[in-house]
């Protein structure tokens, strides 16, 4: 939990010092609730609601930090710390990868920290947003799923 904590703090005071253009800025900033998984395996009794708290911050048209915390596929607690990298554009929709460490996957390294890279596409209009992720298995330690993650922005 505080290797957590320090990740987390550290994320945030890189974003709090960087450059005046990327100010923190409400309209920046969504708020997240977990993730909804629907997973290949649906033969495993598998946790598809994932609920959770996070928070995303839009730092320009292409990058955005995140941190949070939810009740994995497992039933486990997990946590979360990341960069979203989407330069592409399909109509509305944003493309690209996100990349970051996970906790708390017993299967998956004792439940440690892991690295991942994952393919997403996000939908913002308004005050509301979807991300939608395609998780890769690994072999037997992590389930595959199609993610999706609904968020709100209080600023517009």
């Amino acid at each position: 939990m505080k290797r957590l904590a320090c990740l987390i703090c550290t994320g945030w005071a890189a974003l709090l010092c960087a450059p005046a253009q990327a100010e923190l800025e409400a309209k920046r900033l969504w708020l997240n609730a977990g993730f909804y998984s629907a997973h290949f395996d649906t033969d495993k009794g598998l946790r598809n609601a994932n609920p959770g708290l996070g928070l995303e911050y839009r730092i320009d048209e292409d990058w955005s930090a995140t941190a949070g915390r939810f009740i994995n596929s497992d039933n486990a607690h997990s946590s979360y710390v990341g960069a979203y990298y989407q330069p592409w554009r399909w109509g509305s929709v944003k493309l690209g990868v996100v990349g970051g460490a996970f906790n708390g996957y017993p299967k998956a390294f004792h439940g440690g920290w892991f690295p991942a890279v994952i393919p997403v596409a996000t939908y913002e209009s308004g005050h509301w947003g979807l991300n939608m992720a395609l998780v890769p298995p690994l072999k037997d330690r992590l389930y595959g799923a199609v993610s999706f993650q609904l968020k709100y922005r209080f600023a517009d």
